[in-house]
């Protein structure tokens, strides 16, 4: 039921609609009843809405840790558990490539040539092939799309899925809403689109039925990131420390420089979570934490498949069209609310830097020559 401050308002622009954008809405995973519910919080409780509730803390000791040195007895065993958990076919490797394929001017991220003759697709093509060159087993690359990547993404990797374990699987859809809570419509009259947020991946991956199929053929790593951070690649040093612990995540993150904000390792409540800084309660000094979330997880796929999360959706403000939107996001790092959590620090500078993210066009041409060498170094690229 609407509230009774817009009572019925995006229920009857949502009846509205032509029954075949309707239908086109519900094939693309569009919720109609969580957008209802959804527009009932719209304009209530401002920023405080997102404030976590309990007792929030820095990280203690040893809640995160460095990369260990291979030279050292336990670097040496992770880097054999990796590998061999490699060799066994028992990692799939999830690249996000959703979103509204906006920051590259309206192209597809993942078709913007990194490298020449190189995409940031065909660079995670090639780093799966390099993997399978080197241990023997092919490693799953499964793609989250959206509805305004799918078709661009789906025609591209067409030609080369023969010899490669090449999946898709889409994230969901959903309708900005104006800050009345009525819907926000673009310049053709039609409802404004937008992909709902990479805390879509447990159940738009669920979906599609490829995590099933990969538990039942000895899967049991997922490592995910995003597809324009190209030093995020398969470790089997970081594989090996995952799969040593025991837990059931590992989240990489890195000292911040300067002014960076992002999730941030914490103790909520004595559990080790990420928390964004939106969600920090009123008084908790963020800049006390030196490191934050790069949006790189490894996880223990029966975990992932068995995680039952009462997601929080997050009211975001966007500039569309010049307009102010609403439109409420999930966010993967939310997984650490449910899910054994530990955190490890990566190298953020030279050629073992794992962290190289790419936003927009200006980002990627500062980045390339480091981009280039960290290819080379890996084998990527000649």
């Amino acid at each position: 039921m609407q509230c009774a401050g817009h009572p019925m308002r995006i229920t009857k622009a949502l009846d509205a609609l032509p029954p075949k954008l309707r239908a086109q809405l519900e094939k693309a995973h569009f919720d109609r009843e969580r957008l209802e519910t959804l527009a009932q919080r719209v304009g209530k409780g401002g920023p405080d809405a997102n404030r976590v509730s309990g007792v929030v803390e820095p990280p203690r000791d040893g809640d995160v840790v460095p990369v260990p040195a291979a030279a050292t007895a336990e670097g040496a065993a992770a880097v054999d558990r990796g590998r061999s958990a490699i060799a066994r076919g028992e990692v799939a490797f999830i690249v996000l490539a959703g979103g509204m394929a906006t920051r590259m001017g309206g192209v597809v991220k993942a078709m913007v040539e990194v490298l020449p003759d190189l995409t940031f697709l065909g660079y995670r093509i090639k780093e799966v092939d390099l993997l399978h060159q080197r241990y023997g087993a092919r490693i799953p690359l499964w793609i989250m799309t959206s509805y305004a990547t799918a078709a661009t993404i789906e025609q591209a990797i067409e030609p080369l899925r023969e010899g490669r374990s090449i999946a898709t699987f889409q994230q969901d859809i959903s309708v900005r809403l104006t800050g009345n809570a009525d819907m926000f419509k673009g310049p053709d009259g039609g409802p404004s689109l937008y992909a709902t947020g990479h805390g879509d991946l447990p159940d738009a991956l669920k979906r599609s039925g490829l995590l099933d199929d990969f538990l039942a053929n000895g899967g049991k790593t997922v490592w995910v990131a995003n597809i324009d951070n190209l030093g995020a690649t398969i470790d089997p040093m970081l594989l090996g420390w995952h799969l040593g612990h025991g837990s059931q995540l590992t989240v990489e993150v890195v000292d911040k420089v300067g002014t960076d904000k992002g999730g941030i390792p914490c103790r909520w409540d004595g559990r080790p979570v990420i928390l964004e800084e939106f969600r920090l309660p009123k008084g908790f000094d963020a800049t006390r934490v030196r490191t934050f979330n790069t949006n790189t997880f490894l996880i223990d796929a029966r975990a992932l498949r068995d995680a039952k999360i009462d997601w929080s959706w997050f009211e975001v403000k966007k500039q569309v069209d010049g307009r102010d939107a609403i439109q409420f996001e999930r966010l993967l790092g939310e997984l650490t609310s449910v899910l054994d959590t530990r955190f490890i620090k990566v190298p953020r500078e030279g050629l073992s830097s794992r962290f190289l993210p790419v936003k927009d066009g200006p980002e990627l041409d500062a980045r390339r020559p480091e981009i280039a060498a960290i290819a080379r170094d890996r084998g990527v690229i000649g």
